[in-house]
């Protein structure tokens, strides 16, 4: 093979396996720029969608479709180490062929340990979203049911649609059963911490930070798949609730979301978001490295969720949007000091902020036909997902050209 093309090849496998695994557009355009250019091929084009790439240089033309699917960030992380690498003159090209076989071949995280990470994760959440212990524990076991189910039958045999819409109605159907067996207290609280797993935080976040690179088809793309997921999500909650009254004869009536006394201190709440956001790390295939200054990143923008909602006049939108901009900025921190995308933080870190209660609710309120009330719900849902992309935009902008880095590094 032609040097110039191997060069080409490797470049562009790099690529493949960023898109595949939850990168940003920039990020796989960044990447197979800098692999080229370093090995001396000048001419190269390469142009990146959300779910294909093409790549040409004299001599040399390439293109592959990429389905948007789930995120495997350990792979992520190692391209760009792989990257870095090579720039700083470490890699030749046969090692960098191998480096990128090696890391293709990265298998998932044990289905025990992201069945754990769901069942606890899901727990988390119950309790951020005004869950109680016994409301925790009847989600922990949704959660972890719901993920044996998507592992071994919704992924392997199922499209995404289907997998999402019966992967929702498999948990709240089993919120169900244990609310009418006596477990828990609050059974809102229970499914929105049991469908919380099924949250596409990849395709969400990504297409936001898309946007905030001007890779406005990419974006919107992304954003589009996700919110189809929202919706498959939400049939699948709101076929339950059908189910459950033709069965029982009448419509589940549902309390107003309210925060039980036991889980709404400051200590339970900050602890279940770090445990919520670490079970997301899981989930997203981070390192386990970087565990523990995910869980720091999604507690930080709930702590300070928690001051502005509880010490402000300020509206829910208006206190994502603030918690969303601390999140942004720590996962950038995080990711300039120990040297990793900030994908690895931002769409872990901003778990806890994710209108997951709004989506239920509107859902809920639909389909027991509190039309006003879904409308409402629906909206409030729509201003926080416009906040969070805001504050994620903010600080792409203030940060500009690397702005913080630079400052980071002359601090050292």
């Amino acid at each position: 093979m032609d040097e110039q093309n191997r060069i080409m090849e490797l470049a562009y496998e790099a690529g493949a396996i960023l898109l595949e695994n939850g990168a940003e557009i920039s990020r796989v355009d960044e990447t197979m720029r800098r692999i080229a250019g370093h090995y001396g091929v000048d001419d190269e084009n390469f142009f990146v969608l959300s779910n294909g790439i093409m790549a040409t240089a004299k001599g040399f033309a390439r293109t592959k479709f990429i389905p948007i699917k789930g995120a495997s960030l350990d792979k992520v992380v190692a391209v760009n180490q792989l990257s870095r690498e090579v720039s700083e003159g470490k890699c030749d090209l046969n090692q960098l062929e191998s480096r990128l076989k090696s890391i293709r071949a990265i298998r998932p995280k044990p289905a025990w340990e992201q069945i754990a990470a769901s069942a606890f994760g899901s727990a988390a959440f119950c309790i951020i979203f005004g869950g109680g212990f016994a409301d925790s524990i009847a989600a922990f076991v949704a959660g972890l049911v719901l993920w044996v189910y998507m592992l071994f039958v919704g992924y392997r045999h199922l499209s995404r649609i289907a997998g999402a819409i019966t992967g929702g109605l498999l948990a709240t159907l089993l919120c169900g059963v244990m609310f009418r067996m006596g477990l828990g207290t609050h059974l809102s609280n229970m499914i929105i911490g049991a469908i919380i797993p099924l949250i596409p935080g990849v395709p969400f976040t990504n297409g936001i930070r898309d946007l905030a690179h001007e890779d406005y088809i990419a974006g919107v793309t992304r954003l589009l798949d996700a919110l189809l997921t929202f919706f498959c999500i939400s049939m699948g909650v709101a076929l339950a609730f059908l189910l459950d009254a033709a069965v029982s004869g009448t419509m589940q009536h549902l309390e107003t979301l309210t925060a039980a006394p036991e889980t709404a201190g400051m200590f339970v709440q900050l602890l279940a978001a770090y445990v919520g956001t670490v079970a997301f790390a899981v989930l997203f295939g981070v390192p386990r490295k970087y565990y523990l200054d995910s869980g720091l990143c999604g507690m930080l923008g709930w702590l300070l969720y928690l001051i502005l909602a509880n010490h402000t006049g300020l509206s829910v939108a208006n206190v994502v949007f603030f918690a969303t901009v601390l999140v942004t900025f720590t996962a950038m921190v995080l990711a300039i000091v120990r040297k990793c995308p900030i994908t690895v933080y931002l769409i872990c870190g901003i778990f806890p902020l994710v209108p997951g209660a709004g989506i239920f609710w509107t859902t809920y309120n639909l389909v027991s036909e509190q039309l006003g009330a879904a409308v409402q719900t629906g909206v409030t849902a729509l201003k926080v997902t416009i906040a969070i992309a805001f504050g994620i935009i903010l600080v792409a902008e203030l940060n500009g050209k690397n702005r913080i880095g630079r400052l980071l590094s002359r601090g050292r």
